[in-house]
């Protein structure tokens, strides 16, 4: 290789390429051209290479869907100045949902800093590292070729140690810093990796307070998909029903037979009535942060003394200091533990008898019956109706707004037994408009055997609609499915049931079928329910590019937002 293209650049793409990442999300420009000329020549040879966005914050969601569906690292990066400043909403949505991503931002040359260069983006200009603070984990200016290295591993190492966004801002001649090897001094695999420690004598008084439990709920967060089955044995074995938080619903599909849906946002009312009527003398809350959306606006009924707070993450833990136990390690190495006591001792009884025979216990907000009776379709209806005519493996993700609202309620995907991948993935706790378009694209990138489900609505998809050319490019199966009411619904509504004045809130009517055709994407307008049986599976499996079905739904349908806005007008 020509020593004089063997660049710090080089180097970095080489440490991504032992680490088994495949892509670079982000928008070239002049400040991180070394590091795009260094992608150029390693995908040249088959190894990283980048995938272009049309806008930073796109590129953050993206490499955030992309790690959710790969388990590999997000990197994402960005120019000077503007190209900086747009990935933060990305990379504050990925530090709110801990999602470890390398963000890499690039600076003016060294000597120019003070000196009002364009789009300088250093302590003495538009200052990206004060930026950068709250939302990562480890936030560095790397001011000399000797740092690049020990600061990049160390990032590594936050990233996945804090699961969660860590950010390097490189001047470009660092970057293009000449080296005489780019062979990496670490093995960055071997570091990288989460501890596993359990906290012991906490499993022992939690199994004994299982053993006592007599009408005890499990509580599931979005952090307990590697635990899922673990899960559903213990409810078995103990008679306990099942919960999720709204950032865990895709954790659960309505046959599970000790699943009663969904506490607080969208929730369900058999979910909380086992909270407020059954009076449980314990309750098992799995990889959640227990914030305000996932439990339920501060529910005193979940924030209870008989809570057990279980979690690999302990900064968790400071939403629940009123609880019986909190008990810390890597889930995948606890529930193992946990079942084999459970299992093992005649003490442990089905106390409740779960039934057998599946039994649907979650109990859905009255919807629709009769379509013909509406000049537009119902929400709820079309979202059930997805997964009966899409693949059985297609993933789902819904975007901030009156669709998530929809989805977390209605949407019910379907489950091998052994799944662990979220089958369904929402924005909370950050709620990013647009989120779900750029996660679609980069989980599509990660496994593109699967259809990704994006659900938004029209106001997302005017704000970063434009990343479905990014599906098209790169010929990824990813269905947009458009819930359009020429509004912001979520706004509109929430605005309604609390009785505040109604502004802001009115879009124009836009075809999005239309605009498809422009980009040359296929789109398909659903009127009702039925035109979705029209569509092929076979040529939904066979997808060489993105799909869109546009709903114009019925723009007086109320999205089941009521615990939200109780907690606005409280």
């Amino acid at each position: 290789m020509d020593n004089s293209k063997n660049t710090l650049a080089d180097l970095f793409v080489d440490y991504l390429n032992n680490l088994s990442v495949k892509y670079v999300f982000g928008v070239p420009g002049g400040g991180i051209e070394p590091l795009y000329d260094a992608l150029a020549r390693s995908q040249r040879r088959g190894r990283v290479v980048p995938v272009i966005a049309r806008h930073e914050s796109g590129a953050a969601f993206m490499a955030d869907g992309y790690y959710h569906s790969s388990g590999k690292l997000g990197v994402c990066c960005a120019t000077t100045g503007p190209g900086s400043t747009n990935l933060l909403t990305g990379v504050a949505s990925a530090f709110v949902n801990h999602t470890p991503l390398l963000v890499i931002t690039a600076q003016t040359n060294l000597a120019d800093f003070g000196r009002q260069g364009l789009q300088e983006s250093s302590c003495t200009g538009v200052n990206v590292i004060g930026m950068f603070e709250h939302c990562t984990h480890y936030n560095t200016l790397v001011s000399h070729p000797d740092q690049f290295e020990h600061k990049l591993l160390s990032a590594l190492i936050a990233a996945f140690q804090m699961m969660g966004p860590v950010h390097l801002s490189v001047p470009r001649d660092i970057l293009k810093y000449p080296i005489g090897s780019d062979k990496p001094k670490f093995n960055a695999k071997e570091i990288i990796h989460r501890s596993r420690l359990v906290d012991f004598q906490a499993i022992d008084v939690c199994v004994e307070l299982i053993k006592e439990s007599k009408n005890g709920v499990i509580l599931l967060g979005e952090s307990a998909c590697s635990v899922r089955e673990e899960i559903m044995h213990l409810a078995k074995i103990k008679g306990m029903k099942i919960l999720t938080t709204p950032q865990g619903r895709g954790l659960m599909s309505f046959d599970c037979p000790d699943y009663y849906g969904s506490v607080g946002f969208a929730g369900h009312s058999s979910a909380a009535s086992v909270l407020s009527s059954t009076m449980p003398d314990l309750i098992l809350c799995i990889g959640s942060n227990l914030g305000e959306l996932a439990s339920d606006g501060w529910n005193p009924d979940i924030l209870t003394a008989n809570l057990i707070h279980i979690d690999s993450d302990t900064i968790h833990f400071r939403s629940s200091p009123m609880a019986r136990l909190q008990v810390s390690g890597a889930l995948d190495a606890i529930f193992p533990l946990l079942l084999q006591r459970l299992d093992t001792d005649p003490a442990v009884v089905n106390v409740n008898g779960s039934q057998q025979v599946p039994v649907k216990h979650v109990i859905l907000d009255p919807i629709y019956e009769n379509e013909t009776a509406f000049e537009a379709i119902s929400p709820a209806n079309i979202i059930r109706a997805l997964p009966q005519f899409l693949p059985k493996n297609s993933r789902y993700f819904a975007d901030s707004g009156a669709s998530l609202a929809w989805a977390i309620h209605y949407l019910d995907p379907y489950y091998e037994p052994a799944e662990k991948e979220m089958m369904f993935r929402n924005c909370f706790d950050f709620g990013a408009m647009g989120w779900a378009i750029g996660n679609a694209v980069g989980a599509a990138l990660a496994d593109p055997t699967r259809p990704a489900v994006c659900i938004t609505g029209d106001g997302s998809m005017l704000m970063n609609g434009q990343e479905i050319t990014v599906a098209i490019q790169h010929k990824l199966p990813v269905i947009f499915v458009v819930l359009n009411d020429s509004a912001l619904g979520m706004v509109k509504h929430g605005q309604r049931l609390a009785g505040a004045e109604q502004v802001g809130t009115e879009l124009p009517l836009v075809n999005f079928v239309t605009m498809a055709s422009a980009l040359g994407v296929r789109g398909i307008s659903i009127g009702c329910v039925d035109d979705l049986s029209e569509l092929s599976l076979l040529e939904i499996i066979q997808l060489d590019g993105p799909l869109i079905l546009e709903a114009y739904i019925d723009q007086e349908a109320v999205p089941p937002i009521n615990s939200r806005i109780k907690q606005l007008t409280r």
